[in-house]
């Protein structure tokens, strides 16, 4: 059976000293299946779009700001991770670079800058799969990571990445 996922875009904007991340606090529709998380920004590919400019777009309508460098961090399959356990594949930017003055909220929740400390040190409620490529996302390594991280009942049940 062939692999048909949701295709989507993760990205983290930087500040521009590099020590925050803005990320969304999932906080306004408690029927979101992320509810109370925090997350990057993004969301599903358009049919009509490529990755960057997918993710450029997401940049904009989430936080209202132009996204002038994308950094392809790497890609991440979810087989199950779906409300009703659809599959999804995920390509993973940083965004050290942009223009605007970002949103203080969108449909989804508000948005905040947070120290990229408190992310490494889960101090925040995230995905429980956040935690394993997270550090992929945010280190030194130059080679895009691409990894597999199949869910079951809304957890994580394995991890796997190469670069």
């Amino acid at each position: 059976m062939p692999y048909t996922p949701i295709l989507a875009t993760l990205g983290f904007v930087l500040s521009p000293d590099g020590q925050q991340v803005l990320l969304i606090h999932r906080n306004a529709r408690p029927n979101d299946p992320a509810f109370g998380k925090y997350n990057g920004l993004g969301g599903k590919l358009e049919p009509t779009e490529d990755v960057a400019a997918g993710m450029r777009r997401e940049i904009r309508e989430e936080a209202g700001l132009e996204a002038l460098q994308l950094i392809l961090r790497g890609t991440l399959s979810w087989p199950g991770f779906g409300k009703n356990g659809e599959d999804w594949f995920g390509f993973i930017f940083v965004i050290p670079q942009w223009s605007g003055i970002p949103l203080q909220a969108n449909h989804e929740g508000r948005l905040e800058w947070v120290p990229l400390e408190k992310v490494f040190r889960l101090e925040l409620p995230m995905w429980p799969g956040d935690r394993h490529f997270l550090p992929l996302v945010f280190d030194a390594d130059p080679r895009p990571f691409h990894g597999v991280m199949p869910y079951a009942g809304g957890q994580p049940v394995g991890w796997s990445f190469s670069r």
